[in-house]
């Protein structure tokens, strides 16, 4: 019976989405060929025999339009035989991508494909592909939800306000992101990950001297007096400090199965033992990852304590203390390297950016399971279970 396995995993260095950032300067189909050649560099692949490349970006327009990944892959000097498609689902797209892959490697369709993903979000900033009075929903979501479906950040606030997360809970966790984060950067545990691009080596948010006293100066990020007559029961918590920043990065993972990994003389780093996707409440739209956790562990026949590590994409911290509540995951196995919150979020890359995160800190803790799980716009999520192998 076929396997997927992951046996490499880079990502770049994480900019910070805005004209000043240490990435800014450079292009967004540059920011994911680097990681191409390096995924490849670093295997040792020759690749001719990538049978695909899929790639996930979210604002797909402008200098990220026209299937990145393609344009990508040339730019990697890959052969021209390489085939390349970009998908997106949200903030889970380049997760998406890691399902598709493995899919297609379970099949039989591939035999060694990549997942990857890219986001400039100073060059192509979030929404640029809804011009300004265009509706993206249509009059069918709106007939079904009259009063109108809301933004990431007025869910954030929903999410908080229904499960009782105050403020001084979502700095703690924000702060708790950074010192990980941090650390584990202090500790060189970042460099089997990272491909330094053009003099860049780090992640650029990363503020070690962050605490809760800092962050309880900030102001409300998201304070709509409409939304706050439609949503009384909002306490205006969530800031700039306890949720993730706007970023630029790009990250890949090369999956194969392992008869073709022993064939090629590569070394998996984990398998994927199990995958899943749903659908959630659009209006709260970012707790999906409730029941993608919940349908994951059951199609891998485990349960939370089988798991040893978690990566939980840090959109906001409400949403992650949300899915503890739910859950009761221990928080000290979540995000063990930090978060979003500290470490980025370029939302294309930031599927195959907690892979890659996940796998190195499988193999430098000797874990046996992972769970990722990442909650994405418009109320779905993707979850997997990686196996130490």
């Amino acid at each position: 019976m076929r396997d997927a396995v992951i046996v490499e995993a880079v990502r770049t260095p994480i900019g910070k989405g805005k004209e000043n950032g240490a990435l800014a300067h450079v292009h967004p189909v540059e920011l994911l060929a680097h990681t191409l050649r390096s995924l490849v560099e670093r295997s040792g692949v020759d690749p001719a025999l990538i049978d695909d490349v899929i790639g996930g970006t979210v604002d797909q327009v402008g200098e990220q339009a026209m299937n990145t990944t393609r344009y990508a892959v040339l730019s990697a000097g890959f052969p021209e035989s390489v085939p390349a498609t970009t998908v997106d689902r949200q903030c889970g797209s380049s997760q998406q991508a890691v399902h598709f892959a493995a899919q297609g490697v379970l099949s039989g369709a591939y035999d060694l494909v990549v997942a990857c993903g890219v986001e400039s979000m100073s060059r192509v900033p979030m929404w640029s592909n809804v011009p300004a009075g265009k509706d993206p929903f249509g009059p069918g979501v709106a007939e079904r939800y009259p009063e109108g479906l809301v933004p990431q950040g007025i869910s954030a606030e929903l999410i908080a306000a229904k499960w009782s997360i105050s403020r001084e809970q979502m700095d703690t966790f924000a702060v708790s992101s950074h010192r990980r984060a941090a650390a584990a950067r202090e500790c060189g545990l970042f460099e089997a990950e990272i491909a330094p691009l053009e003099g860049v080596r780090h992640d650029e948010c990363v503020r070690p001297g962050s605490t809760t006293e800092i962050l309880a100066g900030l102001k409300p990020a998201y304070y709509d007096p409409g939304f706050a007559a439609r949503f009384p029961q909002i306490e205006w918590n969530v800031t700039a400090g306890n949720a993730s920043p706007v970023n630029d990065g790009a990250s890949a993972a090369l999956i194969t199965s392992s008869e073709t990994a022993a064939r090629l003389g590569l070394r998996p780093l984990a398998r994927l033992h199990s995958l899943a996707v749903t659908g959630s409440d659009p209006l709260l739209m970012l707790t999906g990852v409730v029941p993608a956790t919940e349908k994951v562990l059951r199609k891998a026949s485990l349960t939370l304590d089988d798991i040893d590590l978690f990566e939980v994409n840090e959109a906001f911290s409400s949403v992650v203390l949300a899915w503890q509540q739910e859950t009761g995951a221990d928080l000290a196995r979540v995000n063990v390297h930090g978060g979003a919150i500290a470490l980025g979020h370029p939302l294309g890359a930031s599927g195959t950016r907690l892979t890659t995160t996940l796998v190195h800190a499988m193999r430098e803790r000797g874990a046996r399971y992972a769970l990722q799980t990442m909650c994405e716009a418009g109320g779905l999520a993707n979850a997997m279970v990686l196996e130490r192998v």
